[in-house]
């Protein structure tokens, strides 16, 4: 007898053959059977519609149900040697394969195995396909199988009662949901397994804004009228839509609803405000612990990135709300959340005496914490957070956080010496040092709270541990637009000498170019500076530029023979824009060490031929030499080096025109001119471009520009309207254009817009051509930003009206548009209610009645109203901080007092506030009679501008002669 699944003419005794037909197939057309073959031979490709097997009969009596009774009972085909049956075809020749020659289960066998099994009932296979789909579903590291196939099985189980898929479909989803939404087929998730997902403990996501745009996106991709997903579309809304804690969203992401979601969005900002209306501790005394769970932050054992930015609205206790076990007794609950908003010595001890009682939920997993633009959260509380619930954290955010001092900054090193990056950045300050200073006097900010770092350091329980640690392992800290960081605390982050790599102190105006020395002179292992705004001078290009030897701890690829080098040979990324205290010989000597940098940005500083003609490099994937007097002598030598070169910064380089510069070319090289250079080389992907970039021809730049994602061109260069016009062609992934000082008309911009799928900026600045309101009469979903400066004059509501309806922005600027009143406002905070930055300047008497309008725009964090009408109030400060929680910029025109000034508050209720400009204009004289003013429709001549501008210690206050 042959063994099971052998070939062979005949069939042995205990041999059936089985013909399977495929029961999707069923014809009335009788066929010649096939001719059987081995168990071994299901491997290829099956015959259509049916085949022939050849198997042992015994096998398949012990191992399957429906073959037992079929073969081994009393139907007429247990003593048959050739049997017939009509079946899932794919599934059956799984089932077989199953059972004489096992493979391994993989996503892509795994249904047909499942539906094999339960239509031949085989049990062992039920139970080993049941095994692996729960061991697949307990990974969470990241999505083992394609959504595709969880959708699939998740209906076969609804239709056949596999109750385990319905148990593991929704765990698996909730804990790897990042990754779902990202899938294309998230839209054909069916809306039970939605629902379950959303209700399961474990659900991951970085933030509940993450989990309300992903039911949003379900919601509106699932209105269609050939599917219905749901029975009832209405009551799956609502459902749907309860489930996101909506106090968690951000201000900025709730009022954007408000544009496709009025009922929801509404509701929404209503909450948000409400909760920065009332006292959190009200909410602690009024609410029942159950509902308590709406202020919780997602956490879960699963949990990387946890992404609070942009929530005025969170306090300190809904951070600690979320640590809390939820087993916790409710009344100690209350008190625990009470006492860790408070800061003081009182509190600290409570806080140690609290760890010996409540164990806090720690999460492991978590690497990234991100509480930009949450200004209502105590800075050391949150730190003490921080350290409680994630004792693996690497990366910490607080952009935007005005209040958080340097000494926050030590406690945070000394609290959770673990974490490698910090981003402490804020808006940079206006007033740079070329502008003239008429006076300048400064406050301290009244609303200062002591720190819990002091508190700390006067602990009874003697926590007498230095500020910086030797254990710190801070790598890349970022401390942009901090004008209040000094020559002592750059000394005092020195002592992070043995891991810091990254610093950006870019518009750190304090610092002095012998304090960036000192602190370069001790981190001799920072590859990678911002320092652009700064002091930064000769004598810290004379420490870059200093042998030093190699620390034998040290990592660095290079200098492996331990012999001496300069830091500058070691630098990968160095930023000096608008550094003016550099010489040209100290600038050649810098640019002459930089051997492998990667990054280089010259803007704004002594750069010459002489200088950059010294570099040697040819790592460059970044450069800027922006408002330079650098020729081609000296750029094209770099650019053929450089074949990595993505992106180049040009504008401002009238020198790129000459012919010949400072010096003559090196080894006497010929180089074309700059357009040859960069389209013979170069393949960018961020450009700005003006002197010497003359395209002619479409071909000119195709291939160099065909991945070009961001592009600035200005003053120095006309672009022909033909290259205009093919720009989506030219660079079809092209985001962000800036054009200024260019001819434009309406086939160019309404081209853009229609054919630049991908465009989310549009800046047209000082343009010329016909361009009228038919050229935005065109839809641009992904437009988000639009600029439009002395271009449209013709702008009526009308047109604005239109650009409503077609563009979701969340910035907008508009200068010159005098054709604008006061319904504007209102056409604009309806149309736009997530906008971010509003910039209205000469657009005719949009103010005049007040600016009550735009403070329904409540996600507003940049505003400037200048020569828009004089029917601005006195207290405009005071009400835009208390109306818009988010403001950080607020610039205003003393033309458009309706008072003739604006009070202006030392303290302000907001804890975002940045900056406020006012300018000051005077009337313009008559130049044949000076004691003639010029009629009031003239246009104001500028005189000053007053500044107020707050650090996270004081507020100063200067007068500029400059308009600001």
């Amino acid at each position: 007898m042959s063994s099971a699944g052998d070939g062979g003419d005949g069939v042995a005794a205990d041999e059936v053959v089985l013909e399977i037909t495929d029961s999707s197939s069923l014809s009335s057309t009788s066929t010649p059977p096939p001719p059987p073959i081995p168990i071994s031979a299901l491997d290829g490709p099956l015959p259509s519609p049916s085949v022939a097997v050849r198997a042992d009969r015994s096998r398949l009596i012990e191992s399957s149900s429906y073959f037992r009774i079929l073969l081994g009972g009393s139907f007429s085909e247990s003593g048959s040697g050739y049997v017939q049956i009509s079946c899932n075809l794919e599934a059956t020749v799984q089932v077989l394969r199953y059972l004489f020659e096992p493979p391994a289960i993989t996503h892509e066998n795994f249904l047909p195995l499942l539906e094999g099994a339960l239509f031949l009932a085989v049990e062992n296979l039920l139970v080993d396909c049941e095994r692996w789909f729960r061991t697949m579903g307990s990974h969470s590291s990241s999505m083992l199988v394609p959504l595709d196939f969880i959708i699939e099985v998740w209906y076969f189980a609804q239709m056949h009662g596999v109750t385990f898929v319905e148990d593991v479909c929704p765990g698996y989803l909730a804990q790897n949901f990042v990754q779902v939404i990202s899938s294309r087929s998230f839209a054909q998730i069916p809306y039970d397994l939605l629902c379950s997902t959303i209700e399961c403990p474990h659900l991951t996501v970085d933030s509940e804004k993450q989990l309300c745009e992903a039911i949003l996106f379900w919601l509106s991709a699932s209105i269609r009228p050939y599917e219905q997903l749901v029975p009832n579309s209405a009551d799956s809304q609502l459902f749907l839509l309860s489930k996101v804690r909506v106090c968690l969203l951000p201000l900025g992401f709730a009022a954007g609803i408000k544009r496709n979601w009025v009922e929801f969005g509404n509701s929404a900002v209503c909450m948000i405000l409400n909760l920065l209306k009332i006292s959190f501790q009200a909410l602690l005394g009024t609410d029942a612990d159950d509902s308590l769970n709406s202020y919780r932050i997602r956490l879960t054992e699963h949990s990387k990135e946890i992404v609070l930015s942009g929530c005025p609205q969170l306090t300190t206790e809904i951070l600690y709300i979320s640590v809390l076990p939820t087993d916790l007794d409710a009344v100690f609950k209350r008190r625990i959340v009470s006492s860790y908003s408070q800061v003081d010595l009182e509190s600290l001890v409570f806080y140690n005496e609290l760890g010996k009682k409540v164990k806090t939920l720690s999460f492991k997993n978590v690497c990234m914490v991100d509480l930009s633009k949450c200004p209502n959260v105590h800075v050391d509380a949150a730190i003490y957070w921080l350290k409680l619930a994630f004792p693996e954290l690497r990366t910490f955010r607080a952009s935007h956080c005005l209040l958080f001092q340097f000494e926050d900054l030590q406690y945070l090193l000394l609290t959770c010496p673990w974490i490698k990056e910090v981003d402490l950045s804020i808006d940079m300050s206006i007033i740079l040092p070329k502008y003239s200073i008429i006076s300048s006097r400064f406050e301290a900010r009244s609303e200062m709270n002591r720190n819990l770092s002091s508190y700390y350091k006067q602990s009874p329980y003697g926590y007498r541990t230095p500020i910086y640690p030797v254990f710190s392992r801070l790598s890349k800290l970022t401390l942009e637009g901090r004008n209040d960081i000094t020559d002592n605390n750059l000394a005092e982050l020195s002592m992070l000498d043995k891991s810091l790599c990254y610093i950006n102190i870019k518009h750190c105006t304090l610092l002095t170019d012998n304090g960036i020395s000192i602190f370069l002179l001790n981190c001799t292992k920072i590859h990678s500076m911002v320092l652009s705004y700064t002091s930064f001078g000769n004598q810290s290009i004379q420490t870059l530029c200093s042998f030093i030897y190699l620390d034998p701890s040290d990592s660095f690829p290079y200098h492996k023979d331990e012999g001496p080098y300069a830091m500058a040979s070691r630098l990968r990324e160095l930023h000096l824009e608008g550094c003016k205290g550099i010489c040209c010989a100290g600038m050649s000597q810098l640019v002459s060490n930089l051997n492998i940098v990667k990054s280089l940005c010259l803007r704004q500083t002594s750069l010459t031929d002489g200088a950059l003609c010294n570099f040697v490099g040819s790592s460059l994937g970044y450069l800027d030499i922006s408002e330079t007097v650098v020729s081609m002598v000296s750029l094209a030598p770099i650019i053929r080096r450089s074949s990595n070169l993505s992106c180049l910064k040009t504008t401002g380089c009238r020198n790129l025109l000459a012919e010949h510069g400072e010096v003559q070319s090196v080894n006497g090289n010929k180089y074309g001119g700059f357009l040859q250079e960069i389209t013979s080389t170069c393949c960018l992907e961020d450009v700005e471009l003006g002197w010497a970039f003359s395209p002619v021809r479409i071909d000119d730049l195709i291939p160099s520009f065909s991945k070009v994602r961001n592009m600035t061109v200005g003053l120095g260069t006309t672009i022909p309207e033909n290259i205009l016009h093919a720009l989506p062609e030219i660079c079809p992934f092209l985001e962000s254009l800036v054009l200024r000082f260019q001819v434009i008309s309406d086939s160019v911009v309404r081209n853009l817009l229609e054919s630049s799928m991908n465009l989310q900026v549009l800046c047209l600045q000082y343009c010329l051509g016909s361009l009228t309101s038919f050229g935005f009469q065109t839809k641009a979903p992904a437009l988000s930003i639009l600029r439009l400066q002395w271009v449209t004059p013709w702008m009526t509501n009308d047109d604005l009206t239109i650009l409503t309806h077609n563009y979701n922005l969340v910035e907008l600027c508009l200068s010159g548009c005098k054709l604008l009143d006061s319904s504007s406002q209102e056409i604009i905070t309806s149309g736009w209610p997530n906008l971010t930055c509003l910039n209205l300047e000469e657009c005719g008497q949009i103010t005049v009645d007040g600016v009550s309008s735009i403070f329904s725009c409540k996600a507003l964090e940049d505003v400037l109203l200048r020569h828009t009408g004089r029917g601005i109030g006195r207290t405009i400060i005071t009400d835009a901080i208390r109306e818009l929680p988010l403001l950080r910029q607020l610039a205003l025109d003393l033309c458009d007092a309706s008072e003739g000034g604006y009070d202006t508050p030392n303290n302000p209720e907001g804890k975002m506030m940045r900056s406020v400009r006012m300018s000051r204009c005077k009337s313009a004289r008559s130049c044949f009679d000076p004691r003639v003013e010029v009629s009031s429709s003239s246009k104001p001549v500028h005189k000053e501008t007053i500044v107020l501008e707050w650090t996270s210690k004081q507020l100063r206050t200067t007068v500029v002669e400059e308009r600001l």
